[in-house]
């Protein structure tokens, strides 16, 4: 269990570092702003992650745990619920899921270190991957919103 914990932690900083840069490049929130925020899901994913190791039936996803953990923890009745509704509403969405899906894909590979072992080659042509993908995306809502008239 300490292994797991251990990877998961280094996971998730990994993931907290490149929200709060996304963050800030993208929304230009301070990663000092958004750190509060950042911590405190990243805590959440951790109780979650070991609640559901700790359960002896496995039927329900880890996120389960996490989301119900998550929706608890920002009920009005819940301490500190407001602080942390205000920490992590600093965070924004779309920041958070691009480091997010990006693990998600190299997690198909099932290891960073096979991942690191298909050479640096790989690591280029995936950004350039997500690079076209993010810029594709861009042009289009571009589009799409100067024909509604909204930009």
């Amino acid at each position: 269990m300490v292994g797991k914990l251990i990877d998961w932690t280094l996971t998730l900083s990994i993931v907290a570092i490149m929200t709060l840069v996304g963050n800030f490049i993208g929304y230009e929130v301070m990663p000092l702003t958004a750190l509060p925020g950042i911590i405190t899901l990243m805590i959440i994913v951790l109780i979650g992650m070991v609640i559901h190791e700790a359960l002896p039936f496995k039927k329900l996803p880890a996120i389960a745990y996490i989301g119900i953990l998550a929706f608890v923890v920002t009920m009005p009745f819940f301490p500190g619920s407001g602080k942390i509704v205000a920490w992590t509403s600093e965070v924004n969405l779309l920041a958070l899921t691009t480091p997010i899906l990006a693990y998600a894909g190299i997690s198909i590979g099932n290891s960073w270190v096979d991942f690191a072992k298909m050479g640096w080659k790989t690591i280029i042509v995936g950004m350039l991957v997500l690079l076209g993908t993010y810029l594709g995306s861009a042009i289009v809502a571009e589009i799409i919103l100067r024909i509604q008239g909204i930009v």
